[in-house]
């Protein structure tokens, strides 16, 4: 009985910590780029759209579409540094679990 309190306890801590963490996603940003820097997105880990930055050399008519994949592209690099965040912070709080294969936090 002394585990399964111990192992409540343990889960109990851990979900404080994961509430924790999830609501220091909506403050911490991460910055996409695309076209060597000359399109920059700012977002945060919940995936929030903060900022855009523009070099002023792709603002033609003629070269939107160039524009709209950096703009894209850049969304993209963003998510996908946004979400090896996360999946670094969260293996921070796990820890010392030994989580099944294919088993992440949160659940």
């Amino acid at each position: 009985m002394k585990n399964l309190n111990k192992m409540m306890k343990t889960a109990q801590e851990m979900q404080t910590k994961i509430a924790a963490v999830q609501k220091e996603f909506e403050t911490i940003e991460v910055d996409g780029n695309a076209g060597g820097g000359m399109v920059t997105v700012t977002m945060n880990l919940k995936g929030t759209l903060r900022r855009v930055n523009i070099d002023p050399a792709l603002m033609k008519p003629e070269e939107a579409d160039i524009l709209e994949d950096l703009l894209v592209a850049a969304v993209n690099d963003g998510k996908t540094k946004a979400e090896a965040e996360i999946t670094r912070r969260m293996s921070d709080i796990a820890g010392g679990l030994n989580l099944p294969p294919g088993m992440n936090l949160p659940f």
